[in-house]
Parts: C-alpha cells; sequence; structure tokens
C-alpha cells in the first residue's frame, strides 16, 4: 500500500512539474509581438498616423486589458 501511494505521488509531481515546464515556457502573452515588429503593418492600414499615435494604439489593442490582447501577430498579418 505504501508503494502504491509513493507511486502516486510521484507521477502527480512529475506530471504537475512538466506541466508548469510547459507553461512557463508558452507564458509569452504578446506571441512574439511587438511595436518595433508591427510599426509597418500599422504605418501602411493608418498612413496619416504618427508614431506617438500609432503606439497609443498598438498599447490600447494589445496592452493590459486591450481589446485584441490574445491576437496572434501571424494570424493577423495575414488577413491584408
Amino acid at each position: 500500500m505504501k508503494k502504491i501511494a509513493i507511486g502516486f505521488f510521484s507521477a502527480a509531481l512529475i506530471l504537475g512539474a512538466g506541466t508548469a515546464v510547459f507553461a512557463a515556457g508558452n507564458s509569452n502573452s504578446e506571441n512574439g509581438l511587438n511595436f518595433k515588429k508591427m510599426l509597418p503593418f500599422m504605418q501602411k492600414m493608418h498612413p496619416n498616423s504618427s508614431k506617438e499615435e500609432l503606439k497609443d494604439i498598438f498599447k490600447a489593442c494589445h496592452g493590459n486589458g486591450g481589446m485584441m490582447g490574445k491576437t496572434n501577430s501571424k494570424e493577423m498579418m495575414n488577413r491584408f
């Protein structure tokens, strides 16, 4: 009985550690998306906007609590 309990505990520990490592590897909330990468695309979509205005737009859309916070940059840029 003791061996079974140790086996279950070990399996849970290993699976928990694996899940934590996987989650840490995927915790990049920007998905490779940053203002410098998006600037040429944004300038194409908003040609009359200044760099400061585009930065504000980027923060509003992709910053904390932004409406597109979980949007993948590849997904969005392939639409146009």
